[in-house]
């Protein structure tokens, strides 16, 4: 039976930041953020919006009623967290109407969880072929304003259903998981924004994504000419780059240079929107399904990596007709409508951000021109309404 991915959708902030207006700001060169960090604009997220709220919009954008009434499974991956106790993804079942009769669960290993709930929605669908599941990867980065990683924040949401004979592709075996525990990134509780040591992260991540392509090459005795694409976590553009590069060195062959602007092709996406965590990969899995030269029948890698750290390697074959079954107008759109706001706006916006905040709050939703909408808090209740358009 072939289990994969049928639909995938993108949602994120009605609001960016230009990096060149930052840089500026920070009195940075700005080609240290767009070419060093492969980063042009960042989602700005409002007070009234959250994981759960990117994340029913990228699932209302991609499902019908339909295939609503035939989910099973709502899985959301974050480390953005809004309850220690209450899976945020029955909120989101909530906002997107689906039947009473399905499982919610929330999954956390840092920027990794998203591929943990593609491999369990994998599993679901192998126990019982009637399974349709939601898997939402949803995140706010937050490091803090004028800090290392300020540049490297964003957030959105990426919302893919898993099921039998899918149209988009299907997720190969084998897949190689690697853990190691290691202190690069991390976020104590209590802390709205995470602790991270970057070049350290940067290290971990190219070393464990080496072990893994190596394993799955042992395992497999595949080749780089097996695969038409290489796809990356990117928490910034230029991650990819350092990955990929480790692993090609001074190779120049033309698979080598095939790799190179397939890359290319899957980093637009996330150079417009920045950081999103759990869902970065996801992105720039869409970005390159949507620029990058592929076609049904081409076998892609893709690279998950979590800070802390846990990384996952595994193959996914693209299936005949995935050109009708996505399409990424819709998600150039909603980015080509965004509205720019200067520094000092921004900066205003992440301070406005609910956080920890236990007080009684009604948040102004008017500006916002989203479907769904974080209304404030009350009694230690997060209030979530629904817009009409």
């Amino acid at each position: 039976m072939q289990i994969g991915i049928d639909k995938i959708g993108f949602s994120t902030s009605s609001l960016y930041l230009d990096l060149v207006e930052l840089a500026e700001a920070r009195g940075v060169d700005p080609n240290k953020y767009l070419i060093g960090i492969g980063q042009a604009k960042q989602a700005v997220i409002a007070p009234t919006q959250d994981i759960v709220t990117m994340g029913a919009s990228a699932a209302a954008q991609i499902l019908t009623e339909t295939e609503k009434a035939k989910i099973t499974t709502v899985i959301v991956a974050t480390e953005s967290g809004i309850d220690n106790s209450k899976a945020s993804a029955i909120y989101v079942k909530t906002l997107l109407g689906l039947d009473d009769f399905v499982r919610t669960i929330e999954f956390k290993e840092a920027c990794y969880a998203g591929t943990a709930a593609i491999q369990a929605a994998k599993g679901l669908v192998s126990a019982n072929p009637d399974e349709q599941v939601l898997v939402i990867a949803a995140d706010i980065a937050r490091y803090g304003l004028n800090t290392p990683g300020e540049v490297t924040q964003g957030g959105g949401a990426v919302a893919m259903l898993v099921k039998a004979n899918p149209r988009i592709l299907t997720i190969e075996s084998p897949s190689v998981p690697i853990t190691r525990d290691v202190m690069d990134f991390w976020r104590p509780l209590g802390a709205t924004e995470a602790i991270v040591d970057g070049k350290y992260s940067t290290n971990v991540y190219i070393e464990m994504f080496l072990d893994a392509f190596n394993r799955y090459q042992e395992l497999t005795n595949d080749q780089l000419t097996d695969f038409t694409a290489l796809a990356f976590h990117l928490p910034f553009t230029k991650m990819g780059k350092k990955a990929l590069e480790a692993l090609l060195g001074e190779d120049q062959s033309t698979i080598a240079e095939q790799l190179r602007a397939q890359l290319t092709a899957s980093q637009q996406l996330n150079r417009e929107v920045g950081n999103l965590y759990t869902g970065s990969l996801y992105l720039s899995l869409i970005s390159l399904l949507a620029n990058g030269d592929v076609k049904a029948g081409d076998k892609l890698g893709l690279f998950s990596y979590g800070s802390g750290a846990e990384g996952e390697f595994y193959p996914v074959k693209l299936q005949p007709g995935f050109e009708k079954a996505f399409s990424s107008q819709q998600i150039e759109a909603n980015l080509a409508k965004r509205t720019k706001v200067s520094v000092t706006e921004y900066e205003s916006i992440f301070n406005s951000q609910l956080g920890m905040n236990t007080a009684d709050i009604s948040l102004n939703i008017d500006a916002d021109p989203n479907q769904f909408v974080l209304a404030g808090i009350q009694d230690q209740k997060r209030i979530y309404q629904i817009q009409s358009n």
